[in-house]
């Protein structure tokens, strides 16, 4: 840093020392050419230049392409700065006495004078806000008072009438003043080191400063050349100070220090050749993605719910806002720059207004799709719990987790073609023969491809009749399964074993839904012949109640456990039917609930499970249960003699 102020001081002191030579007078310079042009010699001589200029040749067709008279003018512009440079202490320095001497002729003070009164006023004004205002470190906390201090200033300096030089002056150095402070403003409240903060607004002040010395050249009487000269040796310190912070606090290795060293200078070169618009494409490549990213950080801290459809429209909408200005600025200076290269080719500048107008419409684009997205992701995730619901409001939050996700694929695809398809047609091209083109290899596809279209086809029908949601359990065919996800062509089931089956729309057909409003559920069980019925009932009817009654599985009946009655007599006993009415999915463990309950029940009461029975001898039952008991407990007296091998 010490290096570059010294340099800057040695630069200051050398345009002083040039200063020193006096310039010579226009009106001198006019009276030696009348002379001149009124010499004999000089006459004749110029009548013999018109007489050859008639034989000279014409100017070849190179020399008169766009090319180079854009070479010619540029060069011309150079010379005619470098020639300006030694011109400039003097032409400041009049320029200054034309404004003090107009402002004494007129009672005000000198410029600089009134210029310091204005600060002083307006930094007194955000003082006493200061003073007895909280003091808050929010970005609106720091912008308030930079807003008291230029309002103050504002109603001061429109209250009086200026002189007309001095209000000029006044006016370009108090925007850039505020602008100054402006971003300051801003910067305080990005997060960055304060070594790069200073950097930046030591930059920022000698822009600004450059910005408004420029401003003022041609109301003050500063020559053009001369105003064109002081622009250049302000960018030579803009660069110093932009070189010295890339190799002072930029984190990166030598080699990409120079690259970026080598891309400044390449910059400042395109700026020097005229070629505006080059050059802020160029700063943007260099600084709006951190520009975005610190606008978006910003954004955020404005709204307590990032995620929420208000976050995302504040941080997205900060984001759009900055591209929008960036792009705005680049059209200005575009068109504020006639001369340049690329506006003398017609097809350059629709190129040029085409990729503008591109970019608008994409940032466009991708706010309303991250608008579209956040709201159905947000749906999505509220529509996952639906045990607290009732049955219609929890059929249609499944019925939304169903739908959204096409919906949300289908949205995504028609906003890409349709930027897609304006960009384009800002960029010149013909959209008609595509959109038609489009069409006729749709209808090819489709003939080439019938199974895929009646893929979709049939999932917009089953989407249409409701035959199924996510979540639900299906089976259709030889499938089965967890509705997990939908694509436009098939459907994603997972088995309760874990198989995944990715089923095409068309391979479904007659779909059975397990999932859908009740599950009446049946079982049945075999107890002894002698077995009382009616008291079988009453106890199933208490069991019934008891699992109603049952805090963790009351909610899920519809109808309690009933007893049928007999469904038939078997081989061993009397078959008993029972059902229940249950929510869908929870009916197989409601059963085996219910088996248990009513095993233990019935076995206390004294109800007997048939089991199979072997018969030997005649009629002599006891006789034959005898002899078979007997037969076994010789058996296994026979395996314990038994010796071990």
């Amino acid at each position: 840093m010490k290096w570059l102020l010294s340099f800057t001081a040695v630069f200051l002191f050398a345009l002083s020392a040039l200063a020193q030579t006096p310039p010579v007078s226009p009106q001198q310079k006019i009276d030696e050419l009348v002379r001149l042009l009124q010499d004999p010699e000089v006459k004749a001589w110029l009548d013999s230049r018109k007489q050859e200029s008639g034989s000279v040749p014409s100017v070849s067709p190179a020399g008169n392409s766009a090319l180079a008279r854009w070479e010619a003018g540029a060069r011309g512009r150079v010379n005619a700065i470098l020639a300006a440079i030694p011109a400039i202490p003097t032409e400041v320095s009049a320029a200054a006495t034309r404004a003090r001497r107009e402002a004494a002729g007129r009672g005000y003070a000198p410029v600089f004078v009134i210029f310091g009164g204005l600060v002083a006023f307006g930094l007194a004004a955000e003082a006493v806000y200061r003073r007895f205002a909280a003091r808050r470190e929010t970005l609106f906390g720091r912008l308030i008072p930079v807003g008291i201090f230029a309002g103050a200033m504002g109603i001061v300096f429109f209250a009086v009438e200026w002189p007309p030089l001095a209000r000029v002056t006044l006016l370009a150095y108090l925007a850039a003043f505020i602008l100054f402070r402006l971003v300051a403003a801003l910067l305080s409240a990005a997060a960055m080191r304060s070594s790069l903060r200073m950097r930046l607004l030591i930059l920022l002040g000698v822009m600004s400063f450059a910005i408004a010395t420029a401003a003022v050249g041609e109301p003050l009487g500063v020559s053009p050349e001369v105003s064109d000269a002081i622009s250049y040796c302000f960018s030579v310190i803009g660069l110093l100070l932009a070189i010295e912070a890339v190799w002072s606090i930029w984190e990166g290795s030598r080699a990409r220090k120079a690259a970026i060293t080598a891309f400044l200078v390449v910059l400042w070169l395109v700026w020097c050749l005229n070629m505006k618009g080059l050059f802020w494409v160029g700063i943007y490549a260099l600084v709006l993605p951190a520009v975005l990213n610190a606008v978006g950080r910003m954004a955020l801290s404005l709204t307590s719910d990032p995620g929420s459809l208000r976050g995302i429209l504040v941080a997205r909408g900060a984001r759009a806002a900055v591209i929008a200005l960036a792009v705005g600025w680049l059209a200005l200076v575009w068109h504020l720059n006639p001369d340049t290269l690329g506006q003398r080719d017609p097809m350059i500048a629709a190129l040029f207004y085409g990729g503008l107008k591109s970019v608008l419409i994409l940032v466009v684009a991708d706010l309303l799709w991250q608008v579209a997205r956040n709201w159905i992701d947000r749906t999505l995730r509220v529509s996952t719990g639906t045990t607290s619901l009732a049955p219609a409001d929890a059929a249609r939050r499944a019925r939304f987790r169903t739908l959204l996700p096409i919906l949300r694929n289908a949205l995504a695809v028609a906003v890409a073609v349709m930027a897609g398809l304006i960009v384009l047609a800002q960029m010149g091209v013909q959209i008609g023969p595509l959109i038609a083109g489009a069409g006729i290899f749709g209808v090819a596809i489709g003939f080439g491809s019938q199974t895929l279209v009646k893929d979709v086809i049939n999932g917009v029908f089953y989407m249409l009749d409701d035959a199924f949601r996510v979540g639900e359990y299906i089976q259709a065919k030889d499938y089965k399964g967890t509705v997990e996800s939908f694509s436009l062509r098939s459907v994603r089931l997972r088995h309760h074993r874990g198989p995944v089956f990715t089923v095409p729309f068309s391979e479904l057909g007659a779909v059975e839904n397990m999932s859908r409003d009740w599950v009446i559920d049946k079982f049945r069980i075999t107890v002894g012949f002698d077995t009382d019925i009616e008291k079988a009932r009453k106890l199933t009817k208490k069991v019934g109640a008891d699992l109603v009654e049952d805090p963790e599985l009351g909610q899920h009946f519809i109808e309690p456990l009933k007893m049928k009655g007999v469904e038939q007599f078997g081989d061993y006993g009397i078959v008993l039917s029972f059902a229940m009415t249950t929510v869908p999915g929870m009916q197989t463990y409601i059963r085996r609930k219910a088996y248990a309950k009513i095993r233990e029940v019935f076995l206390a009461n004294g109800i007997a499970f048939a089991q199979p029975t072997v018969q030997v001898g005649g009629d002599d039952k006891g006789g034959g249960g005898a002899a078979a008991a007997q037969a076994i407990l010789a058996q296994q007296a026979a395996n314990a003699a038994t010796p071990a091998k």
